[in-house]
This record gives structure tokens, C-alpha cells and sequence, in this order.
């Protein structure tokens, strides 16, 4: 015989030649010869030594254990306190009553949506987070939703968290701000076989998610082979000079042009544009040399007509001098003051008119 004691918060149970007798609680208790007690902390999960099905012949024992059954396609939390401890897969658990507070929250991973009560602070704990999907879609992005390649659903901004299971889950985003597009030097003939090249550019958003990603492949590479051959439609049909001067015209014609394709593509087009119109090296000489003519044969016609005006204004001072003999006075008398300008001393006789003699001295040096 031997004495033992089983203290608070500990429990025993108690074999005989291997075979379990009985369980024990708080307290002191005499055991004969082949008897043996094992102890076990109630604030601990509880490993059976033996097979449960052995263990719960006795219903007090079993009466004093939450027993836990957690099938293939399940998960369970082992909240204590309302506090997660423990996530369980496939198998049977075994947790002591009465000491702490337990609560089991029952997962089935066959869903793909997280349907139960779970606070969001438990989804980063290592021993969760494995079992969790997640998805993020900006403020300025949405998402469509693909479980096994079929569309359930589109997303809007935000955080999401799938369960994770066998199931295939794919998601497609789509930035739904303004976007632009831009068909940089593209090379393009005008109806009069001039070579240029076109920077040309678009503004647009996706208002349809679902058409631009389900029913389209590349929306984006599409739109952008639509607005080119629209443009290289209307760029043949123009000779050089009309491009030059109907630039916005054209713009205009090829966003008429392409807003219906753009629709079927889930897609506005809210502007566009020709930013640059780049000439071809030899182009560009030819193009420099009428340039240059043009404003050389400006020249000439403005140097033209400031010399018939100055004829014009010559001929009829001539006309007003004739008629009129105090003006013609005043003319010899500029005529005098622009030849002593020019003249250091003059030196003329007190005979005679003084302008005449001028005049007489000028036409000599002269």
C-alpha cells in the first residue's frame, strides 16, 4: 500500500495491471500492490494513454471531458478565455471541463467564403493565417472573381479572405481611373505618298469589368490596334498640307470612329489627339526649302512695295513743290542743312543768292 495525492487543478487516473480502474480528483487516496496512478494538468489537452473507446466505459471520465471531432474537410478554433489557442485538423480531441472556459468553432473548408464569426485579428496568427486566401483591390482597381475558371462575382475596393481548399481561385484586376494610351511613331503614308511618322494619343476608362475582362482578350492591345488602323485610315486620306492644317479635325473624326469599338470592349474613349507630326529626313529638307522660298518671296514683295511707296511719296513732294513755292523754298533750305552735315567749313561771297552759290559748290564737289 502507498499513499498519493492528487492536487487542485490535476486529476488521475488509475490502472491495475494496465487495465484503467477508475479517475480521481483533488485528495489523498491509499493504492494496493499493482496499481498505478498517472496524473494529468486540467488546464492541458488531454492525450489518452489508451483507446478513448476503453477510457469512456466510464461515463464520469467522460462526462468530465469536452470530446472534439474534427473531420477531413473541417477545421475547428480552440478558443480559451475567448481567446484563439489552437486551430485543429482531422482527428479527435480531448479537453478537460469545469477549469477553463472553451469554445470550439467549427470550419467547414468546403465553402470559399468565410462565413462564421471570426474576429480579424485571428486571420495573421501563424496557426490560421496558412488556412487563409487573401486578396487585396485598391481604392482605384476593381476584381472579378473565378472559382474552378467561373465567374461568381465582381469585387469592389477592399481586403478579402477566402478559405483555402481545393478549389481554384483566380482573380482579375482592372484600374478604374483615367488611363491614356499613346501610338508613338507610327509610320504612315498621306494620300499625296508623303512619308511622316504620328505620335497620336488617347484618353479612356474601363466602365464594363466584366466585358473587358470575360469578354475580351487584351482589351488594351485591342483598343490600341482599333485606333491605329482608324488612324491610318483617315492619314490616307489626306495630302501633306491638309494634315498639316486640319490636325484636330482628324482627331476628332478618328474618336467618332472608334467610340463604338471601344464600347464593345467595355471601354469609353473620352479624348484624343495628334501630339506630334514627325517628317522623314528627306521630307523634312524639301520641306525646309519651300520654307525657306515662301519667306524669301515674302521678302521680295514687302521690299517691292516699300519701294513703290517711297517712289509714290517722292513724287508727289514733287508735285506739291511745283505748285507751291514757299514749300520749295523750305526743301532747298533742308537740302543746305543735310549738305553742311556733311561739309566741315563752307565758304561763300556776299554776291549773289547764298542757296544757289550752296548748290553751285555742291554740284562741284560733287
Amino acid at each position: 500500500m502507498k499513499r498519493v495525492r492528487i492536487n487542485t487543478g490535476n486529476v488521475g487516473l488509475v490502472f491495475k495491471r494496465g487495465d484503467y480502474q477508475k479517475v480521481i480528483t483533488r485528495g489523498n487516496y491509499w493504492l494496493g500492490f499493482n496499481k498505478r496512478i498517472m496524473k494529468y494538468d486540467l488546464t492541458k489537452p488531454f492525450v489518452a494513454p489508451i483507446a478513448t473507446e476503453i477510457l469512456f466505459q466510464d461515463d464520469r471520465l467522460e462526462a468530465m471531458l469536452h470530446v472534439v471531432e474534427v473531420k477531413d474537410n473541417e477545421l475547428v478554433l480552440v478558443l480559451e478565455n475567448k481567446n484563439l489557442k489552437q486551430v485543429l485538423t482531422s482527428g479527435r480531441y480531448l479537453y478537460w471541463k469545469n477549469l477553463i472556459d472553451y469554445k470550439f468553432v467549427t470550419v467547414d473548408r468546403n465553402k470559399i467564403e468565410i462565413t462564421e464569426k471570426i474576429d480579424k485579428s485571428w486571420f495573421s496568427l501563424p496557426g490560421l493565417s496558412q488556412y487563409i486566401r487573401l486578396f487585396e483591390v485598391a481604392a482605384y482597381e476593381r476584381a472579378v472573381m473565378l472559382v474552378d475558371d467561373v465567374y461568381v462575382k465582381t469585387l469592389e475596393s477592399g481586403t478579402y479572405r477566402f478559405w483555402r481548399n481545393e478549389a481554384s481561385i483566380k482573380f482579375a484586376k482592372v484600374d478604374m481611373r483615367q488611363l491614356q494610351l499613346e501610338i508613338a511613331g507610327q509610320e504612315l503614308l498621306t494620300k499625296d505618298k508623303a512619308a511622316i511618322r504620328i505620335n497620336f494619343y488617347t484618353q479612356y476608362k474601363v466602365v464594363d469589368i466584366e466585358k473587358a475582362l470575360l469578354e475580351n482578350k487584351d482589351y488594351e492591345k485591342q483598343l490600341y490596334i482599333a485606333m491605329q488602323l482608324a488612324l491610318r485610315a483617315y492619314i490616307g486620306g489626306y495630302t501633306l498640307d491638309e494634315l498639316l492644317d486640319s490636325k484636330e479635325s482628324i482627331a476628332e473624326a478618328v474618336y467618332d470612329n472608334i467610340k463604338v469599338q471601344a464600347s464593345k470592349l467595355g471601354v469609353t474613349v473620352l479624348n484624343c489627339g495628334i501630339r506630334d507630326v514627325i517628317l522623314t529626313g528627306e521630307m523634312k529638307d524639301i520641306m525646309n526649302q519651300v520654307l525657306v522660298a515662301q519667306k524669301k518671296a515674302q521678302a521680295n514683295i514687302i521690299t517691292r512695295r516699300e519701294e513703290t511707296a517711297s517712289t509714290r511719296s517722292l513724287l508727289n513732294t514733287a508735285k506739291l513743290m511745283e505748285e507751291n513755292e514757299m514749300l520749295f523754298k523750305l526743301k532747298e533750305m533742308e537740302y543746305v542743312e543735310n549738305i553742311a552735315d556733311k561739309i566741315g567749313e563752307i565758304t561763300v561771297s556776299g554776291n549773289g543768292n547764298m542757296v544757289k552759290q550752296l548748290k553751285e559748290i555742291f554740284s562741284v564737289n560733287k
